[in-house]
């Protein structure tokens, strides 16, 4: 059945159902919903956990033995199974509804899946997740631009802070619908705002005069030649616990404004026209920054190093193989400057 993920914690605070599903694109919003079922499961005594993560050539056999064991340490436990793809294939299908044919008891199990597309949605395995009596279905979308001020003001709500409409259009304009970014910058606002209030003014000198390392301070550095100093940013950030994807974000946004600038330079568009015409529109100070970058590559160059990121998000999702801390470094790297083989070379 569908759970509203609204109605989730309200849910929470019940009997709980004896499978749950989190699908959806949004890392952040996915994370709190899972963190939200892990959190009731412990409330109400569920102390055993194991974790499957769904690769090639998983066994499947694994999740039905896990529900017909006996838990050796807990009366309660919690099963989960991370399915990066959101395809189990044929085995795994089969598994899944023979599990929810039969679920365990004392046992409840939190499948984690991205969004599933309309074909996939018709299979008779995520039917049965999606509609079936056994099952929760918690489908989390992404916050579009109008919505994304409120939930920044509800988050900055929760973190005991109150801010005026411009610090709220700013931070959203710094963050563009990334919200683990957006839930970064909230807490570097709670850990420097000496009082709850938070104005335009703070937001920026937040940015400003932060000594933490700085995911934007990374990309302009990359962006600069600074290809070592770079480097050190992004072991800082590592260092701090900031999430891949929001590196990530960061700079395939701008791998993807430089390589529809330089594909417009190529046409013989002037750079001031292409910095005017970009959406939104580059800002004076940044112009300078990103003519030095637009030299440094072709455009041609610049699509390569943009598909190098899809790679990255691939890797960082589980579809693909690979560290994406140690692609982010390589791609680093070569938006500085550094002449490195590119994958394809």
């Amino acid at each position: 059945m569908k759970l509203n993920p609204a109605q989730l914690a309200k849910h929470l605070q019940g009997s709980l159902a004896p499978v749950y599903v989190v699908s959806g694109d949004e890392p952040l919003l996915c994370q709190e919903a899972c963190d939200a079922i892990r959190a009731a499961t412990r409330a109400q005594g569920f102390s055993e956990r194991q974790v499957f993560n769904v690769e090639n050539n998983f066994d499947w056999g694994q999740l039905i033995e896990a529900g017909a064991s006996l838990s050796l340490f807990a009366e309660k436990r919690l099963i989960e199974l991370r399915i990066p793809n959101g395809k189990p294939g044929d085995k795994g299908a089969a598994a899944l509804l023979e599990y929810l044919a039969r679920p365990a008891e004392d046992t409840l199990l939190l499948i984690s899946l991205p969004k599933l597309d309309g074909s996939t949605q018709k299979t008779k395995w995520a039917k049965a997740l999606i509609d079936g009596p056994q099952a929760q279905f918690i489908q989390i979308w992404p916050i579009d631009a109008h919505q994304l001020p409120q939930w920044i003001r509800q988050r900055l709500s929760q973190a005991g802070l109150a801010a005026n409409q411009e610090a709220v259009d700013l931070i959203a304009a710094r963050v563009e619908g990334n919200l683990l970014a957006a839930a970064q910058e909230i807490e570097k606002l709670k850990l420097l705002a000496e009082g709850n209030q938070i104005d335009a003014a703070m937001v920026q000198a937040a940015v400003a005069d932060s000594a933490r390392f700085d995911v934007f301070g990374l990309i302009d550095a990359a962006l600069n030649g600074e290809a070592a100093h770079a480097l050190r940013m992004l072991d800082g950030l590592r260092g701090e616990g900031v999430e891949t994807p929001v590196i990530l974000w960061a700079l395939a946004r701008e791998l993807r404004l430089l390589a529809g600038l330089a594909q417009q330079y190529a046409q013989g568009v002037p750079l001031e026209k292409a910095f005017s015409q970009a959406r939104p529109p580059v800002w004076d100070k940044r112009r300078p920054l990103l003519s030095k970058a637009l030299q440094r590559h072709s455009s041609a160059r610049w699509n390569q190093l943009l598909m190098d990121a899809q790679r990255i998000d691939a890797q960082i999702k589980g579809q693909a193989a690979g560290d994406p801390w140690n692609a982010l470094g390589r791609l680093t790297l070569l938006v500085a400057g550094q002449r490195l083989p590119l994958p394809s070379e």
